[in-house]
């Protein structure tokens, strides 16, 4: 108990020191700004940051840019996964599957993205279909890679334990491959999580009439830098949010896998 009541403690602190940083740098912003040492130009204040995101929800013009992003983001960022660690999957466990194809996955994702956005408008236009072929290109290498190093790390005593209990081919997989690269799978979902939305929004600000990306480029077009920031801040949170619920899944996950 006293060992839960001291991680409890640390954790307060820890959160409060968080908290007063956030102010401390907030509040040093808002300085400069209104003594007009840096311009609002380059730099807006926090409180006009925070009276620009309730005008952006109270008269409601956020909340369809919102769901735009967020359906090209969980559109893209789902397939990806699926897609990644399926594609890890196969290249570990067929016999030289990954020394034949790693040549090839390395070269596409050497190809900056930026670089066939435009193609990608070309071939699919400037609707959903462009921002998830973005999306999974921003997630899919990380995940598949790391998927494929994860699988690697599987501990051969594990592997030998299976063999001995004459486990299947699924099962071996379900039961000792999967749970044993599920954190280094998770990082990569986590770090994609990321990515993908930051390229949700690049999708939206080359060419899109509607996003959270299309609104950005609205508010830096006209100046507006305090939307433009309130923007920022909204991307930002949901980003956090969106790493917070993959946490919360991968503890679920893995203490599901450690319990069977």
């Amino acid at each position: 108990m006293s060992n839960q009541n001291h991680r409890n403690r640390y954790r307060w602190r820890i959160l409060i020191g968080q908290i007063v940083l956030l102010i401390a740098c907030l509040g040093i912003i808002e300085y400069l700004v209104r003594a007009e040492i840096v311009g609002s130009l380059y730099l807006s204040k926090p409180t006009q940051v925070i009276e620009e995101i309730y005008k952006l929800f109270s008269n409601g013009e956020i909340f369809h840019h919102l769901a735009v992003t967020l359906k090209e983001f969980a559109a893209g960022y789902l397939l990806s996964a699926f897609a990644g660690v399926a594609t890890g999957l196969l290249l570990v466990l067929i016999p030289h599957a990954e020394v034949f194809f790693r040549p090839f996955l390395s070269a596409l994702l050497a190809i900056p993205k930026v670089t066939i956005i435009p193609l990608l408008m070309l071939w699919l236009g400037i609707g959903l279909s462009h921002k998830v072929a973005i999306v999974f290109l921003f997630c899919f290498f990380t995940i598949a890679f790391n998927t494929i190093t994860g699988i690697k790390q599987t501990a051969e005593a594990h592997l030998k334990v299976a063999r001995v209990f004459e486990a299947s081919k699924l099962q071996t997989v379900m039961k000792v491959i999967l749970p044993s690269a599920a954190p280094t799978i998770f990082v990569s979902l986590r770090v994609s999580a990321a990515t993908g939305l930051v390229g949700a929004l690049f999708g939206e600000m080359v060419a899109s009439k509607d996003g959270l990306g299309n609104l950005l480029v609205q508010a830096t077009s006209l100046y507006d830098t305090a939307k433009a920031f309130a923007i920022i801040t909204i991307v930002t949170v949901i980003s956090v949010l969106i790493i917070a619920v993959i946490d919360l899944l991968e503890k679920r996950i893995v203490l599901k896998w450690k319990s069977s």
